[in-house]
Parts: C-alpha cells; structure tokens; sequence
C-alpha cells in the first residue's frame, strides 16, 4: 500500500463519502462542517468548505445520481443538501431530532434519515425494494419499500421507526415528511450479541456486512439471509464497513485499536494489512475501479492509500 493523499484537517472527523465517480470524497467534522477533498490536490487550499450545520456533522452520502450533489445529517436535528459546484447550501429539513444516519435510495429520487440506534441502507440494486435497519438490541430488520400507506401495525407484520422519508426530484427541493415511514417487516436477522451499528451492501449485493458492538463483522448472503462467515479481528465496536468496489474485500472502522484488515469476502481470510497510528472509526473503499481505501484517525484527519497502480 502507498499513500495516495494525506490531508491536515485537525478537528475529529465523523464521517466520510467517496462521490459516485470517486473523483471526490467528503469528510463531515465535529467542528460542524463539511470539507469536498480532491485526492489529486490534497491541500487544503484546493477543498471546498460548505458550511451550515450548527452542530456535528455525523453522517455524509452522495447522490448516487449526481456526482455533485450530497446530504449529510447533523446532530444540530437538520438534514442539509448542497450543491458542490456552486458551494451551496440548496434545502434544509428538519428532524425533529439528531440526526445520525441517512441512506440515499439508488435511484436519487428519496432520501432517508435516521435518528437514534437506526443504521439504514437501501439495496443498492435495481428499484429501491427493500430497506434494512439496525436496532438496538443486536438486530437487522429487512422491510419492504416503499412503505405501508395505512395505519401502523402492531404485529410480526410490520414495524415503525423513526425514520423520515425525504422526497426529492431534479426539478424540486427536498420535502419533508408529514409522518414516519409505515414499514412493513419482511425477515429480521439476529446478527450479533449487542447492538449493530454500521451496514454495507456489496456491489453486486450478494453479501451484507453487518458491524457490531461486539467487535465483529457478520457476512450474510443475501440469497437465503444465512451468515456465511464472521470477522473477528476487529479491537472495538465497528463503526464503519466497507466493500472494496467489485465486492472481493471487506473492512471494518473501528474507535479501538490500530490498524485496519482487509480480508476476503469469500473465504474471510485477512490477506493484509494497513498499519495506523491511531483508531480509524471511519473507513471507505473507492467505489469505481480502484483498490484505495480511505480512512480517519492518523495524523492529519483524512488519508487515503492505495495498492500501486490500483490493483491488489
């Protein structure tokens, strides 16, 4: 592995996003801004500032559309979108709580914002179906999308979160929603002793990761929802998963511990190793075509490294 950028932002970094093309990638900090970083120029007089939220920033994702255009979610109880080319804020909707997580629909037509314990991630292939939850008792919900238009169910049938649906077109700003989102329940996966916190889907969507508290990263297929292997290496609560782009490796951001393994999604053997500094809570393989990862944590905030060439 070969550093790829490096930058110097000292404030702790919560968050971090590739953009769909991976030519950008955004940090959210606790000193509540968002910084658009260009691996090509990684001096800070190159990033772009977007400033708005008045608390932390605690979660970024991109339009998986728009190559320009992103959300984060702040504990200020905002979800902002802004506009990367002309450095602006474009709408604002109100949570009616923190927010700490949020999940755009691969389409780009919704966004959805999580508060409290709820991880959230649409299938990332083909029509947003289905949309899966973190709770706090060590549980995956799988519910179908989009949601129920009558009253909330009580029973094994469908589940309430407090989860805000945020409508959003090319031609219109965000709206917020009237109410919560009526899901309804489709399996529920028991994946680990304490509280999931962190998701990824592969690419092909073959494989869910699943990161625990507990310190280890579940594999499930998704073809019978069984947990093929588990990952165990890991110090501390896994705060962040990440697929490498074509779904061979996997890894695991956690606030314990050093360094950061890449194991093999098939056979979940470590094949090597990133030696840091310091915990890296935040980590994210590039999405198109190259085996970077970047990640939070050394000296320096963001840094991104990278097999010579972009092959591993």
């Amino acid at each position: 592995m070969a550093d790829v950028l490096t930058t110097h932002q000292p404030c702790s970094i919560r968050t971090i996003a590739w953009n769909p093309t991976g030519h950008l990638i955004a940090t959210g900090s606790a000193d509540r801004c968002l910084r658009i970083w260009n691996p090509e120029k990684p001096q800070v007089k190159n990033s772009t500032e977007l400033r708005g939220h008045t608390g932390a920033v605690e979660r970024v994702a991109w339009n998986p559309t728009k190559e320009a255009e992103l959300a984060s979610v702040s504990s200020d109880g905002t979800c902002r979108f802004w506009d990367v080319r002309s450095k602006t804020c474009i709408a604002t909707v109100p949570l009616g709580g923190e927010g700490l997580t949020i999940g755009w629909a691969n389409d780009g037509s919704l966004v959805l914002a999580g508060r409290k314990t709820n991880q959230t991630l649409f299938n990332p292939v083909g029509p947003p179906k289905t949309l899966l939850l973190t709770t706090g008792d060590g549980s995956v919900q799988i519910c179908s999308w989009p949601p129920q238009t009558d009253s909330i169910t009580t029973n094994n049938t469908g589940v309430s979160r407090s989860l805000p649906a945020l409508s959003h077109s090319r031609s219109s700003t965000p709206v917020p929603p009237t109410s919560s989102p009526s899901l309804r329940l489709l399996y529920t996966l028991h994946a680990h002793t304490s509280a999931c916190v962190s998701l990824a889907m592969s690419p092909t969507s073959r494989y869910l990761a699943i990161g625990g508290s507990d310190a280890l990263i579940s594999l499930y297929d998704t073809y019978d929802w069984i947990c093929r292997r588990t990952l165990s290496s890991i110090s501390g609560s896994v705060k962040s998963v990440s697929f490498s782009w074509d779904g061979s490796y996997v890894i695991g951001g956690s606030d314990e511990g050093t360094g950061i393994d890449i194991a093999h999604t098939e056979t979940g053997e470590v094949v090597a190793r990133i030696e840091t500094s310091a915990p890296a809570p935040c980590v994210s393989w590039h999405p198109n075509g190259k085996y970077w990862i970047a990640y939070s944590g050394d000296a320096g905030g963001l840094k991104i490294v990278g097999a010579a060439g972009g092959g591993m």
